[in-house]
């Protein structure tokens, strides 16, 4: 793995992606949210993506120029739908939607059909914790993982986020409902590494750590196993329910790339309005501190709450560059050229 600076990184994937048709400013946008991502540790969704987000546009599989309208307005509920626009600024929009409607009404829920693949799903999550609103956002997806007792994909892995701002560092919790996404198999396999813990089944049905036949099978395994599968299926339901939009079976009827079609749930909360900025802080704080001083297992040095280890990365990779595979690093300057 090679090092690369921020905004180096940031700069060629910008230049990629207005090649490939996007307007200078939201390929600016998408190229930050791809290199935070990076450099928050999530390459699978950062740099790794580019090349495909492409290869989607070069297909029409995504509008560059759509943008999201405004179906049904419902006060505290809006819902828009995406035109298969870009998932990362149909997402933005989405929640910079719901939090000027949380400043009216104390919460605001953005409910986007319709849309693609929002990247790192946790980007939505610091980016309203930033502006001192919690938030829960989650999208369905095409069928990737088969249901609890199955063989076939039927099930999204349905990616959830959960968000509590906080000044020494948000909570940030950004989740697939598989053991592990593609994208964190993809990167496992190109280190050419295990997985910490069995992550799914081969095509012959053996629960394995080694990606590559996993990711051949698609026989990814569901979080906390049935209630990981439970779980991805109602997230599903209730995407599609909110929005108005397609549930992941008419999702793969779609069949043009990963989430494209897909519904997405966004919900901003303002805490100043609930119990208050200081109540928010001092309880955030707690948790944080009460989950730091657990007395770490059996090799393990020290217990995080979720985001913290993103933060300790982004800290590290400004100062270090962000680390990039060499042949995906390839491919992204070779379309910026």
């Amino acid at each position: 793995m090679q090092r690369i600076e921020f905004s180096l990184m940031q700069q060629t994937i910008q230049r990629a992606l207005q090649k490939a048709g996007l307007d200078e400013a939201d390929a600016r946008t998408c190229a930050q949210i791809h290199t935070e991502s990076s450099c928050d540790g999530i390459a699978s969704h950062g740099l790794n993506r580019v090349a495909r987000f492409v290869d989607y546009v070069h297909k029409g599989w995504i509008d560059v120029h759509a943008k999201p309208e405004l179906e049904k307005n419902l006060g505290a509920i809006a819902i828009y739908n995406g035109n298969r626009g870009i998932g990362i600024t149909n997402a933005l929009f989405a929640v910079e939607q719901a939090t000027e409607m949380a400043k009216e009404y104390g919460v605001g829920i953005v409910a986007l059909k319709n849309s693609s693949h929002w990247m790192r799903g946790g980007s939505y999550g610091w980016h309203a914790a930033q502006q001192g609103m919690a938030a829960i956002c989650w999208t369905n997806t095409e069928s990737c993982m088969p249901a609890w007792g199955g063989k076939n994909t039927r099930v999204g892995n349905n990616p959830f986020v959960m968000a509590v701002p906080r000044t020494k560092g948000p909570i940030v919790l950004d989740m697939a409902m598989s053991q592990y996404s593609y994208g964190k198999l993809q990167v496992t396999r190109l280190k050419n590494e295990k997985l910490p813990f069995p992550g799914g089944y081969d095509k012959e049905g053996n629960l394995t750590d080694d990606p590559g036949p996993i990711e051949a099978s698609m026989r990814i395994l569901p979080t906390g196993y049935w209630k990981g599968s439970g779980l991805a299926i109602v997230l599903d339901a209730m995407a599609a329910l909110l929005s108005a939009g397609s549930p992941t079976n008419e999702i793969d009827k779609i069949g043009k790339g990963s989430c494209t079609g897909a519904s997405q749930i966004f919900m901003v909360f303002d805490p100043t309005q609930l119990g208050g900025a200081e109540f928010t802080e001092r309880m955030a704080d707690s948790i944080a501190d009460y989950v730091n001083q657990s007395e770490p297992a059996e090799n393990s040095h020290d217990v995080r709450y979720p985001g913290q280890t993103a933060a300790a990365n982004r800290e590290e990779n400004r100062r270090l560059g962000i680390p990039a595979d060499e042949t995906v690093w390839d491919e992204v300057v070779r379309l910026a050229e």
